[in-house]
């Protein structure tokens, strides 16, 4: 199987370093090989990102706004071809796979409407007594050359989500997918290499971990840096970033809040799949549900009943929400979090197991707080239920780990659910939704460790400018 050529300023070339095997991880059967960059390589991407910006910049804002509608156009004609890639390579089910071609294109259509709205501001020089009869006009520019670091697991979207932003305000872009999942990346870099950019406008070099991360972080030529995953690799990101602008997405330990009088119909099937669906591989995925005490019974067995009921398997299925982890390290590493908090005292009500790399959804109940499935990122399909008795309980024990991206409450009461909103730390709190919702539109990014700066396209135009 010949290795997909990378895309360094405008041209295909091999790449230099070992060929990155792509692998089914439902079937663990290999897919594709793609090329990976050599330090030098990701070197000269930076470069040619750099003269790629000094032509790009001074595009006009219309044909910056026509090359991002031209990237959505290519993405709806390919829309079947990439949700079966991203079944393929990350195995996501189906259903959940068109449904992120489908945001990719809401987010490509956002970003190209950005060239026409960013502006600057008039500023009021004549209000300081050395100003006197001066008027100051502020407008924004484009930052610079990039550098684009996506996950496995929206490979699409997020990409999406840092690549249409950035080619809208006048960047150029330097990206790095994640290694178990780069296929679609190639997709859009075949589009992107029909729309006559200036060469190096859109560079693609796949590699391993720190062979491209240490030279992207360490390249003089790129203003800033766009990257979403670990915590661990964000703060290794971050020390070797020196003075470029970061936008850093860090994941967390996503929770609700369910008081007495939430809406059990409502809010039970929200949550269940907000913590399961694509196999808890969300950074907002649901791991905690704080649960008010006299309706913790009823709600457990609600949300057990519920879980029961989803399709597990095969991501090509199309009724399938439940597909499998990542990788067999992924499902290894799951099951032993799963069993040290049965040895701590945990009790698994369904789930617990698994077949080949799928992960059954899981339970549990008897958790303590300082348990890892509790305290730490757990993405895997693994939920805690904990019942509380007041809500300053409730906020303090959702405030007490160091992430705070998606929080959510459920709740008929209008004062408890803003009084939540102002205290629980975190980037965004949803009343009546499970934090894994997202709308592509509003603004996205944590709090502590969950990162820094802001994602969705207009707040990201900021990031960039």
């Amino acid at each position: 199987m010949e290795p997909r050529e990378i895309y360094v300023a405008g041209e295909w070339v091999a790449g230099e370093a070992e060929p990155i095997a792509v692998s089914n991880p439902y079937t663990d059967r290999e897919v594709a090989q793609v090329g990976a960059a050599s330090a030098e390589q990701v070197r000269a991407a930076c470069r040619a990102a750099k003269r790629a910006f000094n032509e790009y910049r001074r595009w006009s804002a219309h044909r910056r706004a026509e090359a991002v509608a031209r990237l959505r156009d290519g993405v709806r004609e390919r829309r079947e071809e990439l949700a079966q890639i991203l079944v393929r390579e990350c195995g996501k089910p189906l259903t959940l796979a068109r449904a992120e071609v489908e945001r990719c294109l809401e987010t490509l259509s956002l970003a190209a409407e950005g060239p026409r709205f960013l502006t600057g501001h008039e500023v009021p020089l004549d209000a300081s007594p050395v100003g006197e009869g001066m008027l100051g006009l502020a407008r924004r520019v484009p930052l610079g050359p990039i550098a684009a670091i996506t996950p496995f697991n929206f490979p699409l979207n997020l990409t999406a989500h840092k690549l249409g932003p950035a080619l809208a305000v006048g960047c150029t872009v330097v990206h790095k997918p994640a290694s178990a999942t780069p296929l679609d990346a190639f997709v859009l870099a075949e589009i992107l290499s029909g729309l006559e950019l200036p060469p190096g406008t859109y560079n693609l070099v796949p590699g391993r971990g720190a062979e491209v991360g240490e030279p992207l972080c360490a390249s003089g030529e790129l203003r800033a840096v766009s990257f979403t995953g670990s915590g661990e690799v964000g703060r290794w990101l971050a020390a070797r970033a020196g003075l470029k602008k970061l936008t850093l997405e860090l994941g967390s330990t996503a929770a609700a809040i369910v008081a007495a009088d939430a809406d059990l119909d409502f809010a039970v099937p929200r949550l269940v799949r907000g913590a399961f669906g694509f196999a808890g591989q969300s950074c907002i995925s649901l791991q905690r549900a704080f649960v008010e005490r006299k309706i913790f019974d009823d709600f457990r067995d609600r949300f057990v009943a519920e879980t029961r009921t989803l399709a597990v398997g095969d991501p090509a299925r199309e009724d399938v929400l439940v597909g499998p982890m990542i990788s067999a390290a992924e499902a290894d590493r799951a099951l032993a979090w799963i069993s040290e908090a049965k040895e701590q005292g945990a009790v698994v009500l369904t789930g617990g197991t698994r077949e080949g790399n799928v992960v059954q959804p899981t339970v549990l109940v008897g958790v303590r707080l300082e348990m890892k499935v509790v305290e730490r990122e757990v993405f895997a399909p693994v939920v805690s239920l904990v019942p509380y008795d007041t809500l300053d309980e409730a906020v303090a024990w959702t405030n007490r780990n160091d992430y705070g991206l998606n929080l959510s409450i459920f709740t008929k009461n209008l004062d408890a659910a803003l009084r939540s909103a102002e205290e629980l730390e975190a980037g965004a709190v949803l009343v009546n939704e499970s934090p894994t919702w997202r709308a592509d539109i509003m603004p996205y990014g944590g709090v502590k460790g969950s990162g820094m700066g802001r994602e969705g396209t207009r707040y990201a135009f900021r990031e960039l400018t």
